[in-house]
């Protein structure tokens, strides 16, 4: 074994690190699939381990347990989606609340698309009260409702979000964008809309933004 194959320290190789890294990326993988398909309980680390191509005894190798499985998913999901939203409006500053605002409406309606999982575990968990659900709102459901109720009553004395209770709109906003998007099939199914079509991303993100975010630019100068 060469040199270049080890780490830093000399003792620990780094194909082996790699081989370790990738192993817990089609775990996650794997296991964010299964989670939102059929919910914690409907799901065996035997079953993940399946979908993932990999032997049964590494999930607990990695992760522990189911549940420390289920957390780290949740964990990625929410971080991914932050740096989603984090990326977009980095560059539009805050004297443009409405750029701010639409951009992450499209955003949401984008990653929730990209992953479904986003909405399909929060409904899987709200289905009945658990320690599970706790983690989920403490963590971090609490964190973005809080910072967004907070941005939509910003919105509201500048004339650019509905009037009414900002709790009720932020939740109105995310489930006509994430809650669509979770029953897909369904939708598609009963009604003939297919969010896999070119411009049907836009289109919900526009009818959310008309719907919600009803006034314009000139509300902020008047």
């Amino acid at each position: 074994m060469s040199e270049q194959e080890f780490g830093a320290d000399g003792q620990q190789p780094r194909k082996q690190q790699q081989r370790s890294v990738v192993t817990q990326q089609k775990l996650l993988d794997a296991a964010t699939q299964a989670f939102s398909e059929n919910g914690f309980k409907g799901t065996s680390t035997r079953e993940i381990a399946d979908r993932a191509g990999v032997h049964h005894p590494l999930i607990t190798y990695h992760f522990k347990n189911k549940e420390q499985l289920w957390r780290a998913a949740t964990d990625r999901i929410f971080r991914e989606f932050n740096l989603a939203l984090a990326k977009v409006t980095a560059d539009i500053p805050e004297s443009q609340p409405r750029q701010r605002a639409e951009t992450f409406v499209r955003t949401y309606v984008r990653y929730a698309h990209r992953q479904p999982a986003l909405h399909k575990i929060i409904m899987q968990e709200s289905s009945y009260p658990s320690e599970r659900l706790d983690w989920l709102i403490n963590r971090h459901l609490k964190p973005l409702f809080d910072e967004s109720v907070k941005y939509l009553q910003e919105l509201q004395k500048l004339g650019i979000a509905k009037a009414g209770n900002p709790a009720l709109l932020f939740n109105m906003i995310r489930v006509s964008a994430g809650g669509l998007l979770a029953l897909s099939l369904e939708i598609k199914g009963t009604s003939a809309i297919d969010f896999e079509s070119d411009g049907a991303l836009d289109e919900l993100s526009d009818m959310i933004i008309g719907c919600f975010l009803p006034g314009s630019s000139d509300d902020i100068a008047a």
